[in-house]
């Protein structure tokens, strides 16, 4: 069965050669050396935004030119990657979200109309040097799925590992915030396409992953400790450090303390961006890698700290601008990826 899968693979990479742009098979791939990122044969500074509902805002999703410049902008602000989930149907009033907008139907199948999606916002980011982290499955839509179960999930996963073959600047988180089949997972992609980067968030803020999955992961993206231990700036960034040391391989702060609404982990206090800046710096300087988590998409299309396109615009809010420009200026601050930790 394995070595069939294998040869359909296969068979379908030979199709898409044919049939998609020469660019898409001649692409740098996104890798790891030691504790560093890169892409091709540079150094990656990789830099992250949440953005999660990319797939089902439909100016960002479908109209490609405001794709374009919305990708260059970002790319002018430092960020070089977006994560992205592949499931955004919870019931928590985001923005864009609905009951069917998920890459995955609930008998383990793939929706192609989202799967087009994904292509396309792939390949302009390819364009642009920029790299998509695809969070598979997600604790806020978890319900869903246990209702789908083991075997059509790792299905689903087969699939879109096959279907997103040629792109290279691509990785995938197989859960927000969750460890459920985790290695089954990561077997599943494997098997099909053995150089997919493959990471996990394995639960909620402060939980930094168990050993047996941490050391067969390509590299770690936990979610650090938040405002409930107090100095976050602080606390983050040592347990950045501390994974550094033990496992020896790259570690993005993937979703660090944000401000906002208190609600969803949010924090109970008010906030200033230099508590995020604080922290930021310091990951940098452990050698670690950031994604910065803000509060744009949490309360809806109506929600005053959404922006109206539903995209986060990184001049849309004062607060999240100041970070923006810190990110803008990253080379100076980055810790050198020629250099091991």
């Amino acid at each position: 069965m394995m070595v069939r899968l294998r040869q359909l693979s296969l068979l379908f990479v030979l199709l898409l050669e044919v049939l998609l742009p020469t660019e898409l098979f001649t692409q740098a791939e996104l890798k790891t050396v030691g504790t560093h990122f890169y892409y091709g044969n540079q150094p990656f500074p990789y830099t992250g935004i949440s953005f999660f509902n990319a797939i089902y805002n439909d100016e960002f999703a479908t109209e490609g030119e405001s794709r374009r410049i919305w990708l260059q902008k970002f790319n002018s602000y430092g960020v070089n990657v977006l994560r992205v989930w592949a499931q955004w149907d919870n019931d928590r009033g985001f923005v864009n979200t609905c009951d069917t907008c998920s890459l995955i139907t609930a008998d383990g199948n793939i929706r192609p109309s989202y799967l087009t999606r994904i292509k396309a916002i792939l390949a302009d980011m390819q364009r642009e040097g920029m790299i998509m982290q695809l969070v598979l499955f997600s604790h806020e839509s978890i319900h869903k799925y246990e209702l789908l179960g083991r075997e059509n999930a790792i299905n689903a996963v087969r699939q879109i590992s096959t279907e997103l073959l040629p792109f290279r600047n691509l990785f995938f988180q197989v859960w927000n915030e969750h460890s459920a089949d985790v290695l089954d997972h990561l077997k599943a992609i494997k098997a099909i396409d053995s150089n997919r980067l493959v990471t996990n968030s394995p639960g909620f803020a402060g939980n930094l992953g168990s050993t047996e999955q941490n050391s067969q992961l390509d590299f770690l993206t936990p979610h650090t400790s938040r405002q409930n231990v107090g100095a976050h700036w602080r606390v983050g960034p040592k347990e950045i450090a501390y994974l550094l040391e033990r496992y020896g391989k790259p570690v993005v702060d993937d979703e660090p303390a944000r401000n906002g609404t208190s609600n969803f982990g949010g924090p109970k206090k008010p906030t200033t961006p230099f508590d995020q800046i604080a922290q930021i710096l310091a990951v940098w300087n452990e050698g670690g890698y950031i994604t910065y988590h803000h509060d744009m998409f949490q309360l809806g299309s109506s929600g005053a700290s959404t922006p109206p396109s539903g995209i986060p615009d990184p001049e849309f809010n004062p607060y999240h601008h100041q970070i923006f420009q810190l990110l803008k200026v990253k080379d100076r601050f980055m810790h050198t990826q020629t250099t091991s930790h």
